[in-house]
């Protein structure tokens, strides 16, 4: 497989894990760096401690992918954020 690089600095283990699962649904290698560490600083943000890792022979296809997807996130963080203010707060969703 080859070395491992980091392909992202996630903010938080939910955003490492949805780029970890598209990376594995193309088919490509992925490592969570960092997972484990969250829990031993507690409540404190992961200030760089995430990374997701690739093999270097997966780099161009995988950076591609991390793109899309970091799209897709800052796309719905708008979203919430724009609910959030139209609302003057907390969203209620109903199932």
């Amino acid at each position: 497989m080859g070395p491992m690089h980091i392909i992202y600095r996630a903010q938080n283990l939910f955003d490492a894990h949805l780029v970890k699962d598209a990376l594995e649904h193309a088919e490509i290698p992925a490592f969570i760096s960092g997972e484990y560490l969250t829990g031993a600083v507690g409540q404190l943000p992961a200030m760089d401690y995430i990374a997701v890792m690739v093999p270097d022979s997966s780099l161009p296809v995988a950076s591609a992918i991390v793109r899309e997807v970091e799209t897709q996130l800052s796309e719905a963080r708008e979203a919430i954020d724009e609910a959030w203010d139209a609302n003057d707060g907390p969203i209620t969703i109903t199932c």
